[in-house]
């Protein structure tokens, strides 16, 4: 039987601080009195509390508030410039960086181009591109308390080396996490990119609240995010989700399977796999996201428009492509049975409305289990505003539980 934590005046103030903060991060400007109300607290205490808050730095006085019977009450808020975070989204063309304050409100952002070569300086490129975010923001690197980067790809815990990113160079080196904070000089966190998005989902998408979900990320490569009882699955090496590599129905069997966008799915559903079907159907484009809109575009959410030629053949299309997506799923409902299934990444979201209802009615057809199956409303890039959040939620953590010593 375990003791009871006696409840110390110091840590009811943390408690107590931790809430007021919460609120004001949750509702915007309070007042005093708004405080007390919605954390329990006794006025006097909530005007003891606000007074900590702002001689720490993490609340400012944000006017008054008039209008209401009695006297004008002063606002209080979060005190955005009390801390700065930073995310990251690296591709193999680019690194793209979103600087954040304390509030959430994103202050400065950069993107640096990475054009393909060998000897690439990963630590060089993080700081060139923190640095761009940074300055945009006004700040300097240093001011940065911690960097989350997502990336296509995973870092191995046991071994601190990233994988399956063959395509990515220059980010393949022992103890990379280390190595980058080291380097910057700031503390670095590194996340998968669908992992990230996921992360943005539960926050704010289709997916909030929800418990067990998966996300199916469909771009140029394949991916997955797991999410279990509200917590991401990494797996063992960090490789939980990794589904473009595995065997599938219809593909060839494919072993040794080392370098990316490799694999019986990306065979089948990767991003030139859906460009090649569409263009067998008769929808050109340049990528697969051209392709894959125009057809969905001759189909309405409802059903085929199948009078025209053009109607007939998105139909065919559509449904190839959905066979295809609801089998890859069907394999993960049989063994997860998540109550969720969210479709992103560009590919997915070209195909839009008809291309997700087509998705759940194969899977349903295929599985006991019949999660609901909802495209992202996730807006702008969901890797960075995943790694916001992470960022920010530790971020928060360290800085709420500093209050009282």
């Amino acid at each position: 039987m375990s003791t009871p934590v006696p409840g110390t005046p110091s840590l009811l103030r943390a408690i107590n601080d931790r809430a007021a903060l919460e609120a004001l991060l949750d509702r915007g400007p309070l007042t005093r009195p708004q405080i007390s109300d919605l954390t329990g607290i006794s006025k006097p205490t909530a005007s003891q509390l606000l007074a900590r808050l702002e001689d720490a730095g993490l609340v400012v006085r944000d006017g008054i508030r008039e209008g209401l019977p009695g006297r004008t009450a002063e606002l209080y808020r979060i005190n955005g410039s009390a801390a700065h975070v930073a995310g990251a989204d690296v591709t193999p063309a680019r690194i793209r960086v979103s600087v954040a304050d304390l509030a959430g409100t994103v202050v400065g952002e950069h993107t640096l181009p990475t054009p393909a070569r060998t000897g690439v300086d990963v630590v060089a490129r993080m700081a060139a591109a923190l640095d761009g975010a940074a300055a945009a923001a006004g700040l300097d690197r240093a001011a940065l308390g911690l960097a989350v980067i997502g990336i296509q790809g995973a870092v191995d815990p046991a071994t601190g080396r990233l994988g399956y990113a063959s395509h990515i160079p220059g980010w393949h080196i022992p103890d990379l996490v280390a190595t980058l904070s080291d380097g910057l000089g700031v503390r670095v966190a590194i996340e998968n990119d669908v992992n990230l998005a996921a992360l943005a989902e539960r926050a704010g998408g289709q997916a909030a609240g929800a418990g067990d979900f998966v996300l199916l990320w469909v771009a140029d490569g394949v991916g997955m995010a797991v999410v279990l009882n509200g917590a991401l699955h990494r797996g063992a090496t960090g490789g939980a989700g990794e589904i473009g590599y595995m065997p599938a129905i219809g593909a060839p069997l494919m072993r040794d399977v080392r370098r990316t966008h490799t694999g019986g799915v990306h065979s089948l559903v990767g991003g030139l796999a859906v460009l090649k079907l569409m263009r067998e159907h008769g929808f050109r484009g340049r990528d697969a996201v051209t392709a894959l809109g125009r057809a969905a575009a001759d189909v309405g959410a409802a059903g085929a428009r199948t009078a025209t030629d053009a109607g007939a053949r998105a139909e065919r299309a559509l449904t190839e492509l959905a066979s295809r997506l609801g089998v890859t799923l069907a394999t993960v409902v049989g063994v997860l049975d998540p109550a969720l299934v969210v479709l992103n990444g560009e590919v997915l979201r070209a195909g839009g409305e008809p291309l997700r209802a087509r998705v759940e009615q194969h899977l349903h057809s295929l599985t006991i289990p019949r999660p609901e199956v909802r495209l992202s409303t996730v807006q702008g890039n969901p890797v960075l505003a995943g790694a916001l959040q992470q960022a920010l939620r530790e971020t928060r953590d360290e800085v709420f539980s500093s209050t009282v010593p």
